[in-house]
């Protein structure tokens, strides 16, 4: 099943709160995303470290109900 851009923008707002999401849904199939994410929460951190609470928010629903996001960091 599909994982809808309003869910992916609330589980990674409840463990990021402070970002501001663009999501794009790069095939029209709810199922390929590109997603750029801008918090405060990402001073100080390398991109890996900044990609990686972005996964951990998913809730491991990547590779399952979301399969491919391609994901921008960037400090607010």
């Amino acid at each position: 099943m599909p994982l809808p851009i309003n869910e992916i923008k609330r589980l990674i707002k409840e463990s990021i709160p402070d970002a501001s999401i663009e999501i794009k849904d790069l095939m029209g199939d709810n199922n390929h995303y590109s997603a750029t994410i801008r918090s405060e929460i990402f001073k100080n951190l390398n991109k890996i470290e900044q990609h990686k609470l972005v996964y951990k928010s998913l809730k491991g629903k990547m590779g399952n109900e979301l399969h491919a996001l391609s994901i921008t960091t960037e400090v607010k």
